[in-house]
């Protein structure tokens, strides 16, 4: 079973998920899946059109925003912002540690406007750190603001 970890009242981060935990998440009451982890990434990672699948199946909404290790893009984020803005519901975005997941979500917060402190206050309580993005993070916030 995946280690399901809050960030906010809404979203939630994971490391990978299996099938099983899909159904986990639906009697959560999860609305989105989130997939933010490439392809073939590592031979034990369940594909994500089976992750895809048993999530609509389960009646539930997928979608996948990739982060190859390295760096996220303008372009992910605004799309993590939209994935996240339609939802209808609570939000389970997964990669391999949930890291990715988290980070995305953070510049996607920032992006939006939120307190870079409170972002990084949430990924830790839920065991991830901002650190390697809190630049980025106080920049995209400050840009909202202005």
């Amino acid at each position: 079973m995946s280690d399901f970890r809050q960030l906010s009242d809404q979203v939630w981060a994971s490391p990978q998920i299996t099938l099983a935990d899909v159904q986990a998440a639906a009697a959560m009451g999860f609305a989105l899946v989130i997939n933010n982890r490439p392809e073939g990434e590592s031979p034990d990672q369940t594909p994500g059109e089976d992750i895809a699948a048993a999530v609509r199946a389960a009646g539930m909404d997928y979608c996948a925003i990739p982060i190859a290790p390295g760096g996220f893009t303008h372009e992910q984020v605004a799309d993590m912002a939209k994935a996240l803005g339609e939802a209808g519901g609570p939000v389970l975005a997964y990669c391999r540690s949930g890291t990715r997941s988290t980070l995305l979500w953070s510049l996607a917060q920032a992006a939006a406007g939120e307190d870079p402190d409170s972002i990084a206050s949430a990924a830790l309580q839920a065991g991830y750190d901002i650190a390697p993005i809190r630049g980025i993070v106080e920049s995209l916030a400050a840009e909202a603001r202005n």
